[in-house]
C-alpha cells in the first residue's frame, strides 16, 4: 500500500507540472518571445541637440516595434560618461550597450577611421555621405567588430569652425600662440599646432569650465554644440572655417547584439537606419537656427573667402604627410574621390 501511495503521489506531481503554464512562449529556435532586453544609450550631448532628439525617436521605435521586448534608457549630456574615448569603452566592455560618440574619437581603436578627421577632407555634406555610407565607411564600421563593437550607422555633427577669445581669425597667423583646445585626437592636435596654435586635448565635459576659467583661449566644434553648450557665453569670435566634417556613429556591443533573436536585430538596424536620416537632417536645420542665435548672443562672425580658407589648406599639408602611413594612402584617395561624384 505505501509503494501503491508514492506512485500515486509522484503521478500527481508529474500531471501537476505538466500542467503548468509557460512563463512565455518559445520561439523556434528556442528563444523565450517574451523575454526583455535593456539598452542604456550614454552620449555627451545635450537634449536639445539633433542626436538626442533623434536617439528619442530610435528608443521609441525600438520599445514600440519590438512589443516592449526593447528596452531602451537615455543618458545624456555625459551624465554617466565625461568623454567619448570613455563612452566608447564603457560599450566595448559590455557596461552599457550603445552609445554615439565623434568618429574622431574612435581612431584610438582603429586608425583607419583618422582619415575623416583630416583637414579640408570633404568639400560639403553630400561628399561625406557618399565616403560615410558607401564602402569606405561601412568596410571601418565593420572593422569595429574586432574591438567587441558594431557600427550601426554614421550619424552628423556637422562641419567643425573655430572659436576664441583674442580677436576674428582670417589666416593661420591670427592663431599663433593661442591656447587651443582640441579634441581626444593626435591629428586634431598635430592640425592646429600647424595652424601656429598652441593646441592640446581636453575632455569635452569640462571644456565649458576651462574656457571659463582661461585655460584655454580657443576651441573647436560644430555650430549646434556651440549653442547648446552655452560656448557664446565664455568664446566671442566664432570663424566658419569649416575645416573638418564631423561625422558621429551609432554603435553597439557585439556580443550584446549578437545576443538577440534575429526579429530584434533587424527591428535595431532598420532603426538606426532612420535615425541617421532624421539625425541628419535636423542637424543641418539646427546648423542655420542655431547660427542666428549665436550672434544674437553677442558672438561676433565671420567666415573665410576661398582664398583666406586655401591659406589654412596649404598649412594644413603637412598633416597628410605625417598620417598618411597610418591610414594608408590607399584610403585617403578613396575618402578624396568622393568629392568628384
Amino acid at each position: 500500500m505505501k509503494k501503491l501511495l508514492g506512485l500515486f503521489l509522484i503521478g500527481l506531481f508529474i500531471l501537476s507540472a505538466c500542467g503548468r503554464p509557460d512563463s512565455g512562449t518559445t520561439t523556434e529556435d528556442g528563444e523565450n518571445s517574451d523575454e526583455t532586453f535593456t539598452i542604456r544609450l550614454a552620449h555627451l550631448v545635450p537634449e536639445e541637440q539633433s542626436s538626442h532628439i533623434a536617439a528619442v525617436a530610435f528608443k521609441e521605435k525600438l520599445e514600440s516595434e519590438s512589443d516592449g521586448q526593447l528596452k531602451v534608457e537615455l543618458y545624456p549630456n555625459g551624465q554617466l560618461y565625461g568623454s567619448d574615448r570613455e563612452a566608447i569603452e564603457a560599450v566595448q566592455l559590455g557596461n552599457v550597450e550603445m552609445t554615439i560618440p565623434a568618429v574622431a574619437a574612435m581612431a584610438s581603436f582603429n586608425e583607419k577611421f583618422q582619415v575623416f578627421d583630416l583637414p579640408f577632407l570633404f568639400n560639403n555634406n553630400e561628399a561625406a555621405y557618399r565616403a560615410l555610407d558607401g564602402e569606405l565607411g561601412q568596410e571601418l564600421l565593420a572593422d569595429l567588430e574586432n574591438n567587441g563593437m558594431k557600427g550601426l550607422v554614421f550619424g552628423e555633427n556637422g562641419f567643425r569652425h573655430v572659436s576664441n577669445n583674442e580677436g576674428p581669425i582670417e589666416s593661420p597667423e591670427d592663431m599663433q600662440g593661442l591656447k587651443m583646445r582640441t579634441l581626444e585626437s593626435p591629428l586634431h592636435t598635430d592640425t592646429f599646432n600647424a595652424f601656429g596654435a598652441n593646441a592640446s586635448p581636453f575632455a569635452f565635459g569640462e571644456l565649458y569650465t576651462a574656457l571659463q576659467q582661461g585655460t584655454y583661449d580657443a576651441m573647436d566644434c560644430p555650430i549646434s554644440l556651440y549653442y547648446t553648450n552655452k560656448f557664446y557665453e565664455v568664446q566671442d569670435y566664432l570663424t566658419l572655417t569649416g575645416h573638418v566634417y564631423a561625422a558621429t556613429a551609432l554603435l553597439v556591443n557585439d556580443d550584446f547584439y549578437n545576443s538577440l533573436p534575429d526579429d530584434l536585430q533587424d527591428i535595431i538596424t532598420e532603426a538606426a537606419e532612420d535615425f541617421r536620416t532624421e539625425q541628419r537632417e535636423l542637424a543641418q536645420q539646427q546648423d542655420g537656427e542655431f547660427l542666428d542665435q549665436l550672434e544674437s548672443e553677442g558672438m561676433q562672425v565671420n567666415d573665410l573667402t576661398d582664398e583666406q580658407r586655401n591659406e589654412f589648406r596649404e598649412a594644413a599639408e603637412s598633416v597628410y604627410t605625417k598620417y598618411e602611413d597610418q591610414i594608408g594612402r590607399d584610403v585617403i584617395d578613396q575618402a578624396l574621390a568622393a568629392n568628384e561624384e
